[in-house]
């Protein structure tokens, strides 16, 4: 019974039923089509994976291409850097032998030398130096390595003045270069055919040509010497014959003195990397830089009195980082001056001549007036008296004068060093003016401090031309082998001689006169032209 029921009720089953209820299963995927599918999903899984593995390696790439152009800015910059450093630090053909201001010496001897003419004749008890040419020799006779000498004239075979000084020095030289001892001669290009300068190079000495007008439109008027790298010669004389003869010429030489050259030598160095160029860097050498100035003098000792010294330099053109114009050592000079001022030039012309056209240039002739109304202090200018003389400069001295009209304390007094004075007008022109005596001397002194240089005070040469001056303070001026005294001691010689004039009413107006001839001769030649 039980049988015959089941088989009843599935008989009694609607018939399809099986069919659609296996319709209704979810259909299962075919082996063919899950190799497809598979094949498929693993293909778009490699070229994922291909496409991933490519930007990783595109990524990489252009890591590396950065990294690669970091790396190379990182070379260019190193090398730019190395570069600028050693441009920083070397001279071209120089080197500073080892000296540093820890191993320099400064304990130095100095001594004013002076070329006095012949037949210039003072008392007996006024006071005397080693001659120039005497002082010259001992330093060419000293040097066992080098000898380096800027100046801004070169003759010294003029057959008219004292022949044997000029040939003794230039035999000299001569026996140096014979020696294998290196000179180098610094000078403007102007003396390009300078017989001296050509025939010193064909015997072995460096001669070096400044061409200051293609920078200033100036000239190299710088007169020193260093020998050794110890011994220093600076002043108003040049390798002239002029100086070893007719012009009274002072300067200044200071020995064992390596501290003071390792300034020096830096002015000597600038000149020597001019050589050839024709403009002045944009940017100077490190070692270019000045050592000591206003704000940092060299201490040592001088002739055993302690003293502070610099080095200054002319134009603003030509000064690198930190050193002192001329002018404002000489402002060093006379701000510190508490009882006297003492200048001794040869010109007195503050005035600049600038493209045809000329202005007036306070900065000297305003610093006297300052010290004269603002600080009482006493003035006492000698300037060089020749046919030479600017008839302008009687006007800037009548003006310094008139300041003093009415005001108390205010000292100032000028006189005229005039060593022709028994034809101080020239009414006969001598037969060779060039034999005509001069007082050259370029210096500042007060009772403390004492600047000695290359220009006379003409606002064109301190602005246009090429100069070096020498600072000298000392603390105690009561040694008797104080320069500072030496110097104020020569000032007043030469002030209280017999060359020096206060009255030179009848000189300036002959001197007016013979410009305005010579003018006018001039004016007549050319409107005949």
């Amino acid at each position: 019974m039980e049988g015959r029921s089941e088989w009843l009720a599935s008989s009694t089953r609607p018939e399809g039923f099986e069919q659609m209820r296996l319709k209704s299963r979810p259909r299962e995927p075919s082996p063919s089509l899950t190799r497809v599918g598979s094949n498929f999903y693993s293909a778009v899984k490699q070229q994922d994976y291909s496409a991933s593995v490519w930007l990783r390696r595109k990524d990489k790439l252009e890591h590396s291409q950065q990294k690669c152009i970091v790396i190379f800015a990182l070379v260019c910059c190193f090398a730019i850097l190395v570069a600028l450093i050693f441009s920083a630090v070397d001279i071209v053909g120089e080197d500073e032998y080892g000296l540093t201001e820890k191993n320099c010496q400064n304990n130095c001897r100095v001594v004013l030398v002076e070329n006095i003419p012949e037949g210039i004749n003072y008392s007996d008890s006024a006071p005397s130096h080693l001659s120039l040419f005497q002082g010259w020799m001992n330093l060419l006779n000293m040097a066992k390595a080098s000898v380096d000498i800027v100046s801004s004239q070169w003759n010294l075979s003029h057959s008219h003045s004292t022949p044997w000084q000029g040939q003794q020095i230039f035999e000299k030289l001569e026996e140096l270069l014979s020696q294998n001892i290196e000179i180098k001669l610094v000078s403007d290009i102007l003396h390009k055919k300078s017989k001296l300068l050509n025939d010193l190079e064909k015997k072995g000495a460096e001669v070096i040509y400044v061409n200051l007008t293609a920078y200033n439109d100036g000239h190299l008027q710088s007169s020193f010497w260093i020998v050794d790298k110890q011994h220093v010669y600076i002043g108003s004389a040049n390798l002239d014959w002029s100086s070893l003869g007719q012009m009274k010429e002072l300067g200044i030489i200071v020995y064992n003195c390596s501290c003071l050259v390792l300034d020096l030598q830096r002015i000597f160095a600038l000149y020597s990397s001019l050589k050839s160029k024709s403009k002045v860097p944009p940017t100077w050498s490190k070692r270019l830089y000045a050592v000591y100035g206003t704000k940092n003098k060299l201490l040592l000792k001088l002739n055993e009195t302690k003293s502070e010294i610099f080095v200054s330099n002319s134009p603003k053109l030509l000064c690198p980082k930190d050193r002192t114009l001329d002018t404002d050592a000489i402002y060093n000079v006379v701000d510190n001056a508490e009882q006297f001022i003492y200048i001794a030039v040869m010109d007195y012309l503050p005035i600049v001549n600038i493209i045809n056209k000329t202005r007036y240039w306070p900065f000297l002739d305003g610093k006297i007036r300052e010290a004269l109304i603002l600080r009482n202090i006493k003035v006492r200018l000698l300037i060089s008296l020749s046919k030479e003389t600017n008839p302008l400069t009687f006007n800037f001295i009548s003006s310094l004068k008139a300041i003093c009209t009415d005001v108390s304390n205010c000292s100032l007094k000028v006189k005229f060093f005039d060593l022709e004075s028994e034809s101080a007008c020239f009414i006969k022109e001598p037969k060779n003016s060039s034999l005509l005596k001069l007082n050259r001397n370029k210096y500042v002194v007060t009772e403390r401090a004492a600047y000695i240089g290359n220009f006379d005070w003409v606002g064109t040469y301190f602005n246009q031309n090429a100069g070096a001056g020498l600072v000298i303070n000392h603390a105690d001026t009561g040694n008797k082998t104080s320069i500072i005294k030496q110097l104020k001691a020569v000032f007043e010689r030469d002030w209280y001689s017999h060359y020096a004039k206060s009255s030179t009413a009848k000189i300036s107006n002959c001197l007016i006169y013979k410009h305005s001839k010579a003018a006018a001769n001039k004016s007549a030649i050319s409107n005949m032209n």
